[in-house]
């Protein structure tokens, strides 16, 4: 099937909607955010301030006692510093460098909380994102795994996630600071000298202007580069995962071109992004040095022509021009990097909240499962407690409940299906299996066999026909309590990080330990777990890697065991077990189906022989049905499978 068409979005479609949907994840944390926001503007104004103080500490050291010139543009702080000049210049100066000072550790103390915070705020809200993302993943359709890979869901997780906590740890408290401190310097610059800051806004323009050309040019590229990074992550996964299967049909050279080629992408989208991110900076830090040199130029020809005031007012002034500039150029250069990482954040972000939006499974149904008693006469109560038999509990209308008891009777009812429109996997499929049944279905890779079983779990609804489980229609069952009702031994088996007796478990969390080692008896995996070296305490970590993959099988099967479902749903259950292990897990498996209606997919006929039914598939539709003596005996498809006269592929 097709990749990547449900989630990863190619172009930002809504920047303003992400950044806002993002900074939503904030509201639990207004009060401390509000406290973020009153250090940051302690930070810059302190900064600002201190800068400020620089004019009159130096003009006033400068200047003769009694001088007439004006220091800064404020009169407090003109006549402090010129009653300072008229007493002790000594004296002066340990006070206006101990206020510098004071201002300093102010600013200090107020940078070392806001981080605190932010360290606290952001890690809770990529927390609560996180959670967010995961628990909806739980509750997406199978068809979203199966046509997205691994990697490239992995890389929500990791990379874009990890860019939206640096936009909110990072870039929303630069943001605020560089605008505070710009709003501020220009308040100090005006009163220092309007003239000045004419010429610095005339080439703060300049700067502007090239911020807006770079900062475009970099945007779309940087969400072309997610997108990348995600189909590199997805590749290597397929890769690692596949490694054996490359090297048994040395593939290794075409998997290293193939790479070669991802990568190169990669390599060409990140150089663009990164290019113009990486320019900015330096085409900043040079821009500075001029817009230095000029107010220095400017500032000196303005004091030298001026006759209006004394020359000496403009040595503490254009000492603090000549310090504003890095204070004003510093927080726009941060604001350019910071729209760089604004742009890498919202791609990722955009990725993140599409697989957030992707549609949910679909549940209509309202027949749940129940614990049932039944007496003798056939009457069904439901229960609290687990009794070893269930009820189809189904809620009507007029109010009124009817239970109907769980036997196991799936019928399918010319059911037609297929993954992706126009290409139908299932013609008009009709069957029965009456409880207690063994139904095995036979025939070639793609004939239709996975898919059956699919569709009793509803991993995918049934767009025509109808599927009933004992008389109810599926639709009308609740997922969870139709799943639960059923147990499953894939060709795949996937064993999770835990103990071996956690993943016997796995089948029903309540289930006691004498249950789960009765369950891998009964699948005659009991003597192999106590060979291992804690026995059912062995921890299993990457899939079971420290055992081999019929043990593992044997796990599965444990698990499913474990369950004591009504139903069994065996897809190529044995396929990965020898001869030998094969045959002694045969009694277990069949006292495990007991009573119980179970499907078999296999292709070997061996396994089948003892069905009650067997179902010949080919090209999604039944052309042979019955049981081994009557199929033989029509030296049809299944005869010819099982002479060796036609092999299934």
């Amino acid at each position: 099937m097709p990749r990547d068409k449900h989630i990863g979005a190619q172009k930002p479609k809504n920047l303003k909607g992400t950044i806002f949907r993002l900074l939503g994840y904030l509201k639990p944390y207004k009060g401390r955010m509000v406290v973020v926001i009153l250090c940051i503007i302690a930070q810059a104004f302190a900064n600002v301030g201190a800068t400020a103080l620089l004019a009159p500490l130096l003009t006033g050291l400068a200047a003769s006692p009694n001088s007439d010139v004006t220091l800064t543009g404020l009169s407090f702080i003109d006549k402090y510093a010129l009653s300072g000049v008229a007493s002790d210049k000594m004296a002066y100066l340990g006070i206006m460098v101990g206020l510098i000072a004071t201002i300093y550790l102010i600013a200090l103390a107020t940078n070392y909380l806001l981080n605190r915070l932010m360290i606290v705020i952001s890690t809770s809200t990529m927390k609560k994102l996180r959670d967010d993302l995961f628990a909806h993943m739980q509750q997406l359709p199978i068809k979203v795994f199966d046509t997205t890979t691994h990697g490239e869901l992995m890389t929500r997780y990791t990379n874009d996630i990890d860019l939206m906590n640096e936009f909110i740890a990072r870039c929303i408290p630069q943001f605020i600071s560089s605008t505070f401190t710009i709003i501020g310097v220009f308040t100090m610059m005006f009163i220092l000298n309007w003239e000045l800051t004419l010429v610095m806004l005339g080439m703060l323009i300049v700067m502007f202007i090239i911020v807006k050309f770079l900062g475009g040019r970099s945007k779309k590229n940087f969400v072309a580069q997610q997108a990348a990074v995600g189909k590199l992550n997805g590749y290597i996964e397929e890769m690692t995962e596949g490694q054996k299967v490359v090297k048994a049909f040395n593939h290794e050279d075409k998997a290293i071109a193939e790479f070669d080629s991802i990568n190169t992408h990669w390599q060409e989208v990140s150089a663009r992004a990164n290019s113009y991110a990486n320019v900015m900076g330096p085409i900043m830090g040079n821009m500075s040095h001029f817009f230095y040199a000029g107010i220095a130029i400017v500032g000196a020809v303005i004091a030298v022509s001026t006759t209006k005031t004394d020359p000496l007012e403009y040595v503490g002034i254009i000492a603090a021009f000549l310090l504003y500039i890095r204070n004003v150029t510093n927080p726009i250069m941060q604001i350019a990097q910071q729209i760089n990482l604004l742009f890498m954040a919202v791609a990722g972000g955009e990725r993140v909240f599409a697989l957030m939006d992707t549609p949910v499974e679909v549940d209509d149904g309202k027949v749940t499962l129940v614990y049932a008693n039944i007496d003798s006469d056939g009457n069904i109560t439901e229960s609290d407690t687990r009794t070893g038999r269930w009820a189809w509990k189904h809620p009507h209308e007029d109010g009124t409940i009817t239970y109907t008891e769980l036997k196991g009777d799936v019928r399918f009812e010319n059911v037609t299906f297929g993954y992706e429109e126009n290409k139908t996997v299932l013609h008009e499929v009709s069957l029965y299996a009456h409880p207690g049944q063994k139904i095995a279905f036979v025939g070639s890779t793609g004939a239709g066999k996975t898919t059956i079983t699919n569709l009793i779990n509803r991993f995918y609804d049934v767009p025509d026909g109808k599927i009933r489980y004992d008389g109810i229609n599926i639709n009308k069952i609740k997922k969870a309590d139709l799943r639960r009702s059923l147990a499953m031994v894939l060709q795949d088996t996937h064993l999770f990080t835990g103990t071996v007796m956690d993943n016997i478990r796995y089948g029903r969390l309540d289930a006691t330990d004498e249950e789960c080692i009765a369950a891998a008896k009964s699948a005659n995996a009991h003597q192999f777990i106590m060979h291992l070296p804690d026995g059912y305490n062995t921890l299993l970590t990457r899939d079971g890697e420290n055992l081999s993959q019929g043990q593992r099988q044997l796990l599965a099967i444990a698990r499913a065991a474990v369950a004591d479902p009504p139903v069994l749903i065996l897809d190529e259950a044995t396929s990965s077990i020898d001869t030998r292990t094969e045959w002694l897990i045969e009694k277990g498996m069949d006292a495990l189906m007991e009573g119980r209606t179970t499907f078999v997919i296999a292709h070997r006929l061996s396994t089948v022989r003892n069905s009650d039914a067997i179902m010949v598939l080919e090209h999604g539709v039944i052309i042979e049905r019955g049981n081994h003596d009557d199929l033989i005996a029509q030296k049809g498809k299944y005869y010819q499978l099982y002479t060796g006269m036609f092999e299934l592929s």
